[in-house]
C-alpha cells in the first residue's frame, strides 16, 4: 500500500537520482476514462485528470504544496477564461475583453492545457516525471470533440490569454526555488522542540510559507492559536491520547478500534485528491454547469492551496515535537506526569516537518468551508472512497469501501481526527488545524469570484 510517509521518502530519493518511471500513456487515458462521471465536464475532466496524473507520479504526495499551487492556477485560469464569454462572476486575475459565441469548452480545455504544460515541465528538473505527453492527448481529445470554426478558434485564443495571465501572476513567487528538503535545519533540544523524525535526516519545505498566498493577505493571517506547554494538563491528555490510540499495533500496542484504525487509513491520502474527489462528487449529483463547476472547483484549490502557504508558516514559527519524539522522551520532558517509551512506533510514519499545526486538518477545514458555502447546505450527506486503503478496497477496485457523512463539516472531523489514530499529531494540532483552514476557506468564498449582479 503507498502511503504518504513512503513518498516522502521517495521525494529525497527523486531530488537525489532523476526518474523517468510512469505508467503507459494509454492507460492512464483509460483510467481517467473510467474514474469520471457521467456529468464530467471540461471543467472536471481536467481535474480528474491532474488527480490522476499525481497517483501516477505520487506527485500529491511527494509535493503536496507544489500540486496545489499548480491546481489553483489551473483552475482559476479555467474560470478566468469561461467568464471572459459570459460573465457570470468576478475574474481572479484581470478581466480580459469579453467575447461572447467563443467556445466555452475549447476555452476551458486551453487554459487548463496552457496551465498544466507549462507547470509540469517545470517540475521535471526538480526529478519529477515528464507528464506532457499525458496532458497533450488530453488537450487534442478535447479539442477533438468541438466542432472547427470560428467559435472554436476564438475560444482557443482567450483559454491562452486567460491561462498567461495566472502564469505571469504567479512567475514571482519564487514556488521553484525554495528548498525542498533542508538537512541543515537546526533541530531543538529543549522539551517540545522539533526533531527530526525518523527515519528522516532533514526537515521538509522550510520555507514554503514565504510563498506569496492567492486569497490571504499575508501567510500568517488566521494562523492557529500556540501549541499547549509541555507542562501543562491539556498538554498531558493530548500525549496520553495520541500515545495509547495511535501505535502501530505491531511494536507498540494500540487501543484503537477497527473502525478507528479505518479512518486512519481511509484519509491518509492526499488532501488534495481526495478532497477534489468528494467535490467532483457533490458536482455531479447537483448538476452543476460549466461555469459553476469553474467556480467551485477554482475556489477549493485557492483555499487549498493557501492552506498548505498557511500551515508551512506555522509549523516553522512554532517548531513543535512531533508525538513521536515527544513520547519517546517523554521522561525528559519536564512533566512528571508523562510516561515516555523509547520504542513508541505510530501507525504512519511521521512526515518530517513540525506538529503544529495539522496540514491535513487545515486542508480539510479549508475545504469543508468553501463546500458547505458553496452549496449554502451545513447537512450535506454523501460518501466517498480512498486510495490509501488495503488493496481491493479502494476507490478503482470492484468493490470499493466508501465511508458516509452528514455534513462536509463531519468529514473534516473525521480527516483530523484520522491524524492522532495514526499517531503523527497531537489533538491541538487537529483541532487548531481545522479552524485555521475553515477561517482561510471562508475568506476564499467571501472575497474572490463573487455573483456578477
Amino acid at each position: 500500500m503507498k502511503t504518504s510517509e513512503t513518498s516522502f521518502q521517495s521525494t529525497v530519493d527523486l531530488l537525489r537520482r532523476k526518474t523517468n518511471k510512469r505508467i503507459p500513456l494509454t492507460l492512464t487515458v483509460l483510467m481517467i476514462l473510467a474514474a469520471s462521471p457521467l456529468s464530467a465536464d471540461e471543467v472536471t475532466k481536467w481535474n480528474e485528470l491532474v488527480n490522476q496524473l499525481a497517483l501516477s507520479s505520487s506527485l500529491a504526495d511527494l509535493n503536496p504544496n507544489l500540486q496545489s499551487r499548480m491546481m489553483a492556477m489551473a483552475h482559476t485560469a479555467m474560470h478566468d477564461a469561461l467568464n471572459a464569454i459570459d460573465r457570470r462572476y468576478q475574474t481572479y486575475g484581470q478581466r480580459l475583453p469579453l467575447t461572447p459565441g467563443a467556445s466555452p469548452e475549447a476555452a476551458a480545455a486551453t487554459a487548463a492545457y496552457t496551465v498544466l504544460s507549462d507547470q509540469l515541465g517545470r517540475m521535471v528538473p526538480l526529478g519529477f516525471p515528464p507528464q506532457q505527453a499525458e496532458v497533450s492527448a488530453a488537450y487534442v481529445a478535447s479539442l477533438g470533440s468541438i466542432p472547427g470554426g470560428p467559435a472554436k478558434t476564438l475560444g482557443i485564443e482567450i483559454g491562452q490569454a486567460a491561462a498567461a495571465q495566472i502564469l505571469a501572476l504567479r512567475a514571482a513567487d519564487r514556488a521553484y526555488e525554495l528548498p525542498v528538503i533542508d538537512p541543515n535545519y537546526p533541530q531543538g533540544n529543549a522539551p517540545g522542540e522539533y526533531r527530526f523524525t525518523p527515519p528522516f535526516t532533514f526537515a521538509f519545505e522550510t520555507k514554503w510559507g514565504n510563498v506569496p498566498p492567492f486569497v490571504l493577505r499575508s501567510s500568517d493571517s488566521f494562523g492557529p492559536g500556540a501549541p499547549y506547554p509541555v507542562n501543562s494538563r491539556r498538554y498531558l491528555d493530548d500525549y496520553n491520547e495520541v500515545k495509547s490510540l495511535g501505535g502501530d499495533g505491531v511494536v507498540t500496542r494500540s487501543a484503537r478500534t477497527s473502525d478507528q484504525t479505518q479512518i486512519a487509513l481511509f484519509w491518509l491520502e492526499s488532501s488534495l485528491i481526495g478532497w477534489n474527489r468528494i467535490a467532483r462528487s457533490a458536482s455531479a449529483t447537483q448538476r452543476l454547469n460549466l461555469w459553476e463547476n469553474a467556480r467551485l472547483f477554482a475556489l477549493l484549490n485557492l483555499a487549498l492551496a493557501d492552506g498548505y502557504i498557511g500551515v508551512s508558516r506555522a509549523k516553522y514559527d512554532f517548531n513543535f515535537w512531533r508525538p513521536i519524539t515527544a513520547i519517546r522522551e517523554g521522561e525528559a520532558d519536564g512533566n512528571r506526569e508523562t510516561a515516555g517509551d523509547p520504542s513508541w512506533t505510530p501507525l504512519s510514519t511521521t512526515p518530517p516537518t513540525p506538529d503544529h499545526d495539522s496540514g491535513h486538518s487545515v486542508e480539510g477545514g479549508a475545504a469543508a468551508e468553501v463546500l458547505e458555502d458553496f452549496f449554502d447546505d451545513s447537512r450535506f450527506r454523501f460518501r466517498t472512497c480512498s486510495m490509501s486503503l488495503p488493496a481491493g478496497s479502494r476507490c478503482t477496485d470492484p468493490s470499493p469501501v466508501f465511508r458516509s457523512y452528514i455534513s462536509f463539516a463531519d468529514a473534516a472531523m473525521e480527516n483530523g481526527l484520522s491524524r492522532i489514530y495514526v499517531g503523527i499529531h497531537f489533538r491541538r494540532a487537529v483541532t487548531e488545524g481545522i479552524e485555521h483552514g475553515r477561517r482561510i476557506g471562508n475568506r476564499a468564498v467571501r472575497q474572490f469570484l463573487r455573483p456578477v449582479q
